[in-house]
């Protein structure tokens, strides 16, 4: 296995506490209206699913298998997208807290490993 690749699986199992941890934070914000700051840190967590989605589909081409529901995190996108359309930010920050953090506290205990 290339090291590029390894260095990959490794920045993609030290990603996930990432997002759990910070989708409290972002629940937070929204909790306290401190909204620039909520929105910042959606962005960022937009971009890291951007992210964390593109790696799960190379690694899969590399027959690496990666057990996380990739369905699920574009579902909370859409969910996330839909709230703040409606300003409705007692509803993103629920989804932070009651469905994201959840769903990433469980993927931390399930590493991708090499086969």
């Amino acid at each position: 296995m290339t090291e590029i690749l390894m260095d990959t699986i490794q920045s993609f199992n030290e990603y996930l506490p990432r997002v759990a941890t910070g989708s409290q934070e972002i629940a937070g914000y929204l909790r306290t209206d401190q909204i620039a700051s909520a929105l910042k840190m959606v962005l960022e967590f937009s971009e890291g699913m951007s992210w964390l989605l593109e790696v799960s589909e190379l690694l899969k081409l590399n027959d690496i298998k990666v057990d996380i529901q990739i369905e699920k995190i574009r579902e909370f996108l859409e969910e996330i997208n839909s709230g703040l359309e409606m300003q409705d930010y007692v509803l993103v920050a629920d989804i932070f807290e009651y469905e994201i953090t959840p769903f990433f506290e469980e993927a931390i205990l399930i590493e991708v490993q090499p086969n």
